[in-house]
């Protein structure tokens, strides 16, 4: 009998609803919220004041576009973390309550460890294409900057991680600092696109072994921009493709040196990326010229499993549930998670 597996993501400020057969994807629906472009950030409050409006329609649509009924699904999973308390309060909830009225089992997911079986989705009419294990993954996110390495569905090594800001906050703070706007990361990439990238050159933090540290380079652009702009105040206007272009090339490259070190230390060639920071395209690019040069294996993943979503919550959900694992009703939601 097939498994079908409902996801439910909700870990920041994107309603998202799933469905998978047996490892297939049916169905993956996501309702965004604009309201927190005005504020250069995501209010919590806010957030889960409209993961509740949104909750309900998101599933349904999300069954309807699957072709099944709810009466027809196997397991509910669900994340149960990290991610702001509110809104995963609300998706917990909603597992729970489906789940006991249904009378199904619900499974509750680490938001991250979505990320990093995102290349498992199987999506019909496509080809499959999946990493062998052990694989690297390097994830990357607004609140992640991780090295993983991967000997299984449920089997998780974090080989490096930031020791202050992730990737992603970095993109988002300096984008508000030029007053570029939010979220900052797509932002700086396509004004990245159109500039220079060995115009500037930025600090680069020497931390030992696999970790990383992105607090210094915000630094080293803030003070950069201020000196330059005290001796030309259209300084940043007329060269923000070139600034982008430098300091997005800057974080490529704190990122890449710790994924080949890793790479060499373990001798795995099958590399992933994850996050929302996989998105963007110089990122993406790197990745792939250095597998080249390197001989190693690259998957991408597409772009609508970068973000949020729901599809690799449900795939994650998957392997716990196959593995035998069942989530009791008074579990709650945690805004941390130290481990997978």
């Amino acid at each position: 009998m097939a498994d079908i597996i409902l996801g439910i993501e909700s870990s920041c400020d994107d309603t998202s609803a799933a469905v998978i057969k047996d490892g297939w994807l049916l169905s993956n629906v996501i309702a965004s919220q604009d309201v927190h472009k005005a504020y250069g950030g995501v209010v919590p409050e806010l957030a889960s004041r409209a993961h509740e409006l949104n909750i309900v329609p998101v599933v349904s649509e999300a069954l309807s576009q699957a072709g099944v009924q709810a009466q027809d699904l196997t397991a509910i999973a669900f994340t149960r973390g990290p991610g702001l308390l509110g809104s995963l309060l609300v998706g917990t909830s909603f597992a729970k309550a489906m789940g006991l009225a249904l009378d199904i089992p619900i499974v509750m997911v680490n938001h991250l460890q979505g990320h990093l079986l995102a290349d498992f989705i199987r999506r019909p009419g496509e080809e499959v294409r999946e990493p062998s294990f052990p694989y690297l993954c390097l994830l990357v996110s607004g609140g992640n900057s991780q090295i993983v390495r991967v000997d299984g569905p449920l089997d998780y090594t974090i080989l490096g991680q930031t020791i202050d800001d992730a990737v992603g906050e970095a993109f988002d703070k300096c984008s508000k600092m030029m007053g570029l706007g939010y979220p900052g990361g797509p932002i700086i990439d396509r004004l990245a696109k159109q500039g220079n990238p060995l115009r500037f050159k930025f600090a680069k933090p020497h931390i030992p072994g696999l970790d990383y540290s992105f607090s210094g380079i915000k630094t080293s652009l803030l003070y950069f921009v201020r000196d330059e702009m005290a001796k030309d105040p259209g300084f940043m206007e007329n060269n923000k493709e070139d600034i982008c272009a430098s300091f997005q090339k800057t974080l490529i490259d704190i990122l890449m040196d710790k994924l080949i070190k890793a790479a060499k230390q373990t001798g795995i060639k099958d590399i992933t990326i994850g996050g929302g920071v996989s998105a963007n395209s110089g990122l993406r690019q790197r990745l792939v010229a250095e597998g080249a040069r390197r001989g190693w294996r690259t998957f991408l993943p597409p772009f609508k499993f970068t973000t949020d979503n729901a599809a690799m919550i449900a795939i994650a959900g998957w392997f716990h549930y196959r593995a035998g694992e069942r989530t009791p009703l008074d579990v709650a939601p945690v805004s941390r998670m130290s481990d997978f």
